[in-house]
């Protein structure tokens, strides 16, 4: 175990893979609210190493970190089902060991966050009692294995995938690049290239990313969201090369809102915010075999890095 300076540092410790961070604090043993933390595409739980350690000593009493490292390095190839199946059976187990945990919030960065919608179709239990329109208690809006749904956090997170319409912007937008890409990508980034680019179609069945725009089968993709508090969806609107704002921020290129410098002097790098004014029930996301994108309803908070 792995203890930060002083009695209110952060103190660590590597649990079959992942790692959990919390307060050094006696106090600390009443931290109820469970976060976990996905990396993106070859990367590992080091990546949130700084982040998990800034919420343990700002709310050394609330929270509990879990950086994942179910799915690292070249293991996030493996496609996003089989990485969302992995991390859903690492929450629970991280569940089980913390017995006193109440709630859950999730935050993850680019395919993390693709991943982490999967998970939470996996782990989503149905309310006890028949939901009721505007409800907000436990029971009527379901629970992630148990847990009360709270925050579910995306950092340039590729919701639409990256197939066409400017979606990766180190191809330019340039036609002949991204339809280029569709069938090199794979040769890379392995299943998980076809699944962002959507072309693992098979056996009649819709690609991946198509099928979670809704619930499907045993997998309840948007009931889980449904289930969280709060959903927000955090886009970079420059100098991201890799996920395009239009697909980070679940808009079409042609709907990507002008934006300010600053938006306030505490979070200067906020430069857009929009809620969602549509229903959960409104809501709905489909992509054309084109790759152009038609959606209505969605939750957005937009930063420059």
């Amino acid at each position: 175990m792995n203890c930060g300076p002083g009695e209110n540092g952060p103190c660590s410790k590597s649990i079959n893979g992942g790692r959990d961070v919390w307060s050094c604090k006696d106090s600390s043993s009443a931290a109820d609210h469970l976060v976990v933390m996905v990396n993106g595409i070859l990367g590992s739980s080091t990546d949130w190493k700084f982040a998990a350690e800034q919420f343990v000593r700002s709310l050394p009493d609330k929270v509990i970190v879990h950086c994942s490292e179910r799915n690292v390095s070249r293991m996030t190839l493996d496609g996003v089902d089989v990485m969302g199946e992995r991390l859903a059976e690492e929450v629970v187990e991280v569940i089980k060991r913390k017995p006193d945990v109440r709630r859950i919030s999730f935050i993850a960065h680019s395919l993390g966050g693709l991943v982490a919608r999967y998970a939470i179709g996996r782990l989503y239990r149905p309310p006890k009692t028949e939901a009721v329109e505007d409800a907000h208690d436990e029971d009527s809006r379901g629970t992630i294995f148990g847990l009360e749904a709270i925050n579910f956090i995306t950092v340039a997170a590729p919701h639409l995938g990256s197939r066409g319409n400017k979606k990766v912007p180190f191809l330019f937008g340039v036609n002949v690049f991204e339809k280029a890409a569709c069938h090199v990508v794979h040769w890379i980034f392995r299943i998980t290239g076809r699944q962002l680019f959507l072309t693992d179609s098979e056996e009649g069945k819709p690609s991946l990313l198509r099928r979670m725009v809704d619930d499907c089968g045993d997998l309840y993709f948007m009931s889980a969201l449904r289930a969280f508090k709060r959903r927000v969806a955090y886009s970079n609107v420059g100098y991201d090369h890799i996920v395009g704002w239009g697909t980070s921020s679940i808009r079409r290129t042609n709907e990507l809102p002008k934006w300010e410098d600053s938006l306030s002097e505490k979070y200067p790098h906020i430069v857009y915010e929009e809620y969602s004014k549509a229903k959960d029930s409104d809501q709905h996301i489909a992509v054309d075999d084109e790759g152009s994108d038609t959606l209505t309803g969605a939750s957005h908070v937009t930063p420059a890095c």
